[in-house]
């Protein structure tokens, strides 16, 4: 390992300091593996994709693909509707879309079940 520890890569802290095989900032905890940090490529974000296997961004319309049954709802979200003006976010547990969807309001969807229009 070099002399100069890299940032932290969550709040790009330059205050790291190595603790055993980690490496640990003070400011925001982090912690990571050393080796991990050796590697000099930066981290690839994977895109998020819809249904076909088209890109999704910001800001774009989509359309559902299948009946989705809403929690709490008697209806469900029928094949076809529009949900305009999606933003992607960091998913839990696979849904990575917060959108609003018209008569259902906002939620977030999974991209496997919409397809961008």
């Amino acid at each position: 390992m070099s002399d100069v520890l890299p940032s932290c890569p969550q709040c790009s802290s330059p205050y790291t300091y190595e603790m055993g095989t980690l490496l640990v900032c003070p400011e925001c905890a982090h912690e990571w593996s050393a080796a991990a940090a050796d590697v000099d490529e930066e981290p690839q974000e994977t895109a998020i994709k819809d249904s076909v296997g088209n890109v999704l961004c910001d800001g774009d319309t989509v359309t559902i693909v299948k009946d989705l049954k809403v929690k709490g709802q008697a209806q469900s979200i029928k094949v076809g509707t529009k949900v305009r003006n999606i933003r992607l976010v960091e998913g839990f547990d696979g849904h990575d879309i917060d959108c609003k969807v018209d008569g259902f309001g906002p939620m977030h969807l999974k991209s496997s079940v919409v397809k961008k229009v």
